[in-house]
């Protein structure tokens, strides 16, 4: 590990690719279409990571290839609720959601893994290493001086979830003169994107669970996001009597996508939608279109207004509700739930 003070952005992006594997969220899901074109991941060694950005907050082509057939890989149930929060160092809240989906990584994560990570990455905070005293550099006016690895010409920022992944990287490199202060992501992928880096490596010292992140990734991840992370952080804090209310609230003007896609080469474009085991219905609702991507399903992520997601529901008396971004932490909300966007359809 080296310590260096920012530099000026670079010009260098990681190559994009198109991953293809199957999806994560709970229930049946169902559709009128499915499948897009995908292609294959080249192997290359760290810190390339195969991604599909292309297709960002666009609706669905004209027409699209089937995907290519391929066997299932096991993926986690999505979970419901984020995991509760921890200290493993003292006085530094971790990022749980975070550290628990680094935790989920094989030996060898591919695209869909680390898009997965990414887009838990879209609440709360990581840590930075500051050689020095953070708190008396950022009094007197100087530059911080943060932790960067580098690999071949590639230079990266790091960055850690947790207090546990920053003392696995103090025991890796033996640096005790340097201090921690926790920073927003937005905050950290900015300063990423403004700086003469290739991307960001989270939790660099605690393989498997770590991932490294493109440059090309991070600016898909803030180009359609809402500054208030609002759904995100509703969606990742703890629950309460008022969430479900305060989600559907933030659906009538929050920025929205469903995930469209369609079965054959000149079919109907369809919506993705989950079915419980009760065979309710709810239509997919997401809050960022990485949410959709990181499916591996081939869909594309379209965006819908609150208006346009009234009108879906009083079209369709069959739709028990929406699943708020059902590859987790997710909620689920009936019609009753729903009042304040329905409202918007009158």
């Amino acid at each position: 590990m080296a310590i260096f003070s920012r530099g000026k952005r670079s010009n260098d992006r990681a190559a994009e690719q198109t991953p293809d594997v199957p999806a994560t969220e709970r229930g049946d899901d169902t559709r009128a279409a499915e499948g897009a074109a995908a292609g294959e991941t080249p192997a290359e060694p760290v810190p390339h990571v195969g991604i599909s950005l292309s297709t960002f907050g666009q609706p669905a082509p004209a027409a699209a290839a089937p995907a290519a057939k391929r066997p299932p890989k096991p993926r986690s149930q999505a979970p419901e609720v984020a995991p509760v929060p921890t200290e493993t160092l003292p006085g530094l809240r971790d990022n749980t959601l975070v550290a628990a989906t680094l935790a989920t990584l094989p030996e060898q994560p591919d695209g869909v893994d680390l898009m997965n990570v990414a887009r838990q990455l879209l609440q709360g905070h990581l840590f930075l290493r500051v050689k020095g005293d953070a708190r008396a550099l950022i009094a007197e006016g100087k530059n911080l001086p943060l932790a960067m690895a580098t690999l071949g010409e590639k230079k990266f920022a790091l960055a850690y979830s947790s207090g546990a992944a920053l003392q696995a990287s103090v025991r890796a490199d033996g640096d005790t003169a340097t201090s921690a202060m926790g920073q927003p992501v937005i905050a950290v992928i900015r300063h990423v994107l403004s700086g003469d880096y290739d991307g960001l490596v989270i939790d660099h010292a605690s393989a498997p669970a770590r991932a490294v992140l493109p440059t090309a990734l991070l600016e898909k991840m803030v180009e359609n996001f809402d500054e208030e992370l609002t759904l995100k952080s509703l969606l990742a804090g703890e629950r309460g009597p008022d969430t479900a209310a305060r989600v559907a609230q933030a659906l009538t003007h929050a920025k929205l996508w469903v995930a469209v896609n369609r079965a054959e080469e000149d079919g109907p474009v369809g919506v993705a939608e989950s079915r419980s085991s009760d065979g309710s219905r709810y239509l997919e609702v997401y809050s960022h279109p990485l949410e959709v991507v990181a499916g591996g399903r081939g869909d594309q992520a379209a965006p819908i207004t609150g208006d346009q997601l009234a009108r879906s529901l009083r079209g369709d008396a069959n739709l028990t509700g929406v699943v708020v971004d059902p590859r987790g932490p997710f909620l689920r909300l009936t019609r009753d739930d729903l009042a304040p966007v329905l409202a918007l359809a009158d």
